[in-house]
C-alpha cells in the first residue's frame, strides 16, 4: 500500500511552490545527456508544483509532460507552468503510452516508489536507449546549525533511503551512474518556516507537534540572529541515471 505520506502535499501546495529550492540546471542536463536525441520527450514523474519541470524545459528541444498523484499539486502545477500537459498517475502506473518518451526524471519522488514494479513501468514507457533520470535537493548536514534544524523538522523519508545507501532500480534498467553538485540559496526565517511546513512529517503531524516544530525552529533562529534577514542554507544535489536496456 503506498505511504500516505506520498499524497500529503497538496494539502500545502502553496508552501511548497513559495519554499522548496529550484533544481541546478547542471543536474537536469546531465541526467538528459544519457538519453538519445538530447531527450526531447521527457516525463516528469511526481512532478508536484512543477519545481523540476520547469528546468526540464530549460533543455533544448525538450518537450514534457508532469504526472502526479496529487490532484492539488498539478493544480499548482499548471497555474506556475502553463502548457505542459498534466496527468494523475504514479510511477507503478503511469498514463503513458509504451515507447513513447525518451526520459523519465522524478524530482525528490524515487523514495515513495515501489523500485521494482515502478523501473518495469518505466521501462514500458521509454523507447529503447531511453533514461531514468533521479534527482535530490538535500539540505547540507555537514553544517552544524542544519543538522540542528534537521533534528528539529523530522528527517524525511528522502533523507532516510539515501543515508542508507544508493536508490534502488530494477530491470529493465541498466547500473545507476550517480553525480552530485553543491550550492547555497539565502532563505528568509519565514521562508524556512514555509519549507518545514511543505515537509511530509509536518504536514500529517498533530497539531501539537507543529506548534513544538515551529517553536524550537524560532529558537535556533533566534540563536542565528537571523531577525528579518537571510541566512544561506547549503544543499547538495544528488542525481543519478541509468539507461533502458
Amino acid at each position: 500500500m503506498p505511504d500516505p505520506r506520498a499524497t500529503s502535499f497538496g494539502a500545502q501546495a502553496g508552501a511548497y511552490e513559495s519554499s522548496r529550492p529550484e533544481y541546478p540546471f547542471e543536474a537536469v542536463a546531465w541526467m538528459l545527456d544519457l538519453a538519445p536525441l538530447g531527450a526531447r520527450r521527457v516525463a516528469d514523474v511526481g512532478a508536484g508544483t512543477g519545481k523540476l519541470t520547469r528546468a526540464l524545459l530549460a533543455a533544448p528541444d525538450a518537450e514534457v509532460v508532469a504526472v502526479d498523484p496529487d490532484p492539488e499539486m498539478l493544480a499548482t502545477l499548471r497555474a506556475n507552468v502553463p502548457g505542459v500537459p498534466t496527468f494523475l498517475g504514479r510511477a507503478e502506473r503511469l498514463p503513458l503510452p509504451d515507447a513513447s518518451v525518451d526520459a523519465v526524471v522524478l524530482g525528490q519522488a524515487w523514495h515513495w516508489v515501489d523500485p521494482e514494479p515502478a523501473s518495469r513501468e518505466v521501462g514500458r514507457v521509454l523507447r529503447p536507449g531511453g533514461a531514468l533520470g533521479l534527482v535530490w535537493n538535500l539540505r547540507d548536514e555537514r553544517v552544524d546549525w542544519v543538522r540542528e534544524l534537521s533534528a528539529i523538522m523530522h528527517r524525511s523519508a528522502a533523507e532516510e533511503m539515501l543515508s542508507a545507501g544508493d536508490p534502488v532500480v530494477g530491470s529493465p534498467l541498466g547500473p545507476l551512474e550517480s553525480a552530485s553538485w553543491e550550492w547555497s540559496r539565502p532563505v528568509t526565517r519565514e521562508e524556512l518556516h514555509g519549507l518545514a511546513s511543505s515537509r511530509s512529517a509536518v504536514i500529517t503531524a498533530s497539531e501539537e507537534e507543529r506548534a513544538r516544530i515551529r517553536q524550537e525552529m524560532d529558537a535556533l533562529f533566534d540563536d542565528l540572529g537571523l531577525g528579518d534577514g537571510t541566512v544561506d542554507l547549503p544543499y547538495t544535489t544528488r542525481a543519478f541515471r541509468a539507461r533502458r536496456a
